[in-house]
């Protein structure tokens, strides 16, 4: 069951340093995007990013296409 509200989360891997992001993947399959937030920000923008180009990110991120930061 989808909902329209956002429930969001960020990784597991972070550290709280303040520099995250936030993800509300539970409207993914209901609105076709990826809801995209600035943890520091929370009432600001949020960028919806198409189901097919996040699943292509993360599956970059896992492949270490990216290097590291």
């Amino acid at each position: 069951m989808t909902t329209d509200s956002p429930r969001w989360c960020k990784s597991s891997y972070s550290d709280n340093g303040g520099a995250c992001v936030e993800v509300a993947p539970n409207l993914a399959a209901s609105r076709g995007v990826v809801p995209v937030r600035d943890s520091k920000d929370r009432g600001g923008p949020v960028l919806g990013v198409a189901t097919g180009a996040f699943a292509s990110f993360v599956a970059g991120v896992k492949a270490g296409r990216f290097g590291s930061v």
